[in-house]
């Protein structure tokens, strides 16, 4: 499995959306996000969606040069429809937009449909975490996508949903970022790529029955990813749920549906842009969050814990690693890229 420094991995990146016909600064936001994912150790976030992303541009599911249409704005409120452009860029678009209102009149909400995958959320609530800011943030799959199952039943119903919430401290920000199914479907496509079983509990055959054979979610008839709660899954199933009904319901995009095809290239989005100045105050926001986490951190361990841990700290911790180490990434995925730089003619890096 080659490694790689973020650098080079993100200009080859570039390169292969250049070439597909995105514009360079657009090339330069998607690619970066997407090894950004890569080091703070979402892989499934990472630069195994550049084949995804390009074959859906060569379908023209996706496209490569798209305004970001704003169908109602208020001074608090922006509807948008991305027009299939790429997640990334018509997102970070979007927020930018919510985040100059939030900075106005305290909060600002905004939907986006019609997206391309969106990504890993976390990183937009460290872009307006960076700004003083506080993001509560919802995507579905556009209707599609439907890999979870509820719970008792064993054929997918809504897609893998996840949520994110984001709040500045006098440090770094707390980022919680989960699907509400026990994992993304990325994660189980990581180790259908490498050929390697999921873990126990993640997944059930089209039969309901418990696998670790991750093919089950892309083979006919499909197996499903259960909800994350275990024995309490409707708790998981039901915040997954009610995600669903407000991306998809508030975006005029989709909720999911069996009109929908069964594999998502999208997502419908709900941001929230808080800014704590014109709520208790800036300062005591700050107090607030750093006093609490500060808190959290200082409980007394348990045998053999070296470090309690807060929302963001592993991905902290795993990019500072790989910023020093390399991404390594798995040979199924380099494959495909390579696979892609011979159709585009773009130069493989060594």
């Amino acid at each position: 499995m080659p490694t790689f420094q973020a650098e080079p991995l993100t200009a080859f990146a570039e390169s292969l959306f250049v070439a597909a016909g995105v514009p360079a600064d657009d090339a330069r936001v998607v690619s970066r996000h997407l090894v950004d994912a890569n080091l703070c150790g979402h892989d499934s976030h990472g630069v195994m969606r550049v084949p995804q992303y390009l074959q859906f541009l060569n379908e023209g599911k996706y496209r490569a040069n798209v305004p970001l249409d704003v169908l109602n704005e208020t001074p608090a409120v922006v509807a948008a429809d991305a027009n299939w452009g790429l997640g990334q860029v018509q997102a970070h678009r979007l927020l930018a937009k919510l985040a100059g209102k939030a900075e106005t009149l305290g909060v600002a909400s905004g939907t986006l449909r019609n997206s391309g995958h969106v990504g890993r959320l976390g990183e937009y609530a460290e872009t307006v975490a960076a700004k003083g800011l506080a993001l509560i943030a919802a995507v579905n799959s556009h209707g599609a996508g439907r890999r979870v199952a509820p719970p008792g039943g064993r054929e997918g119903r809504i897609s893998t949903n996840p949520i994110c919430m984001g709040v500045p401290t006098a440090t770094d920000p707390v980022v919680l970022d989960f699907g509400t199914s026990v994992a993304a479907e990325g994660k189980v496509r990581v180790h259908f790529q490498k050929n390697e079983p999921a873990p126990a509990g993640w997944l059930i055959d089209a039969e309901g029955q418990p696998t670790t054979n991750p093919a089950v979610l892309y083979q006919d008839p499909r197996g499903t990813i259960l909800p994350f709660g275990g024995s309490q899954a409707y708790k998981g199933f039901g915040l997954g749920l009610l995600l669903d009904l407000l991306a998809g319901g508030l975006s005029g995009g989709a909720c999911s549906n069996p009109g929908a095809p069964l594999a998502g290239i999208g997502n419908t989005l709900v941001f929230v842009v808080l800014n704590p100045a014109l709520f208790g105050g800036a300062e005591h926001f700050l107090n607030a969050t750093t006093g609490l986490t500060t808190y959290v951190r200082d409980c007394p361990r348990a045998d053999g814990v070296d470090r309690i841990t807060l929302p963001g700290d592993p991905e902290r911790d795993t990019k500072r690693t790989r910023l020093a180490t390399g991404i390594t990434i798995p040979d199924g995925t380099w494959q495909l890229l390579v696979k892609e730089a011979g159709r585009l003619a773009v130069p493989v890096p060594a």
